[in-house]
C-alpha cells in the first residue's frame, strides 16, 4: 500500500516520485558538472516517457535545475514545463 501512495500522481503530475528520485540520482551520480550532459539526461528521460522535448529548452532547464541543487520539486516543474505531447 505504501508503495502505491509513492507512485501516486494527481491529474496534473506526469512522473512519479520513485521516476523523479531516480532522475534526480542520475543526475547528481554525474555530478551535473556539465550542462550539456545534464540536458541530455533530460532529454532522454522525457524521450523515453513518449514526450518530445526542445534541446534549447532542456539545457535552460538543466541550468535552472542545477542552480537550485536538483530539488525535487524544480525538476518536477521543469520536465512538466519541457514534456511536449507528442
Amino acid at each position: 500500500m505504501t508503495a502505491m501512495l509513492n507512485e501516486k500522481m494527481n491529474d496534473k503530475d506526469r512522473f512519479t516520485t520513485t521516476e523523479l528520485a531516480a532522475l534526480r540520482s542520475d543526475l547528481l551520480q554525474g555530478g551535473m558538472i556539465d550542462s550539456y550532459e545534464a540536458a541530455e539526461l533530460l532529454q532522454v528521460f522525457l524521450m523515453g516517457r513518449g514526450y518530445g522535448v526542445s534541446p534549447k529548452a532542456a539545457l535552460d532547464a538543466a541550468g535552472r535545475v542545477e542552480m537550485a541543487g536538483c530539488a525535487l520539486p524544480v525538476l518536477q516543474f521543469e520536465l512538466e514545463n519541457l514534456a511536449m505531447v507528442m
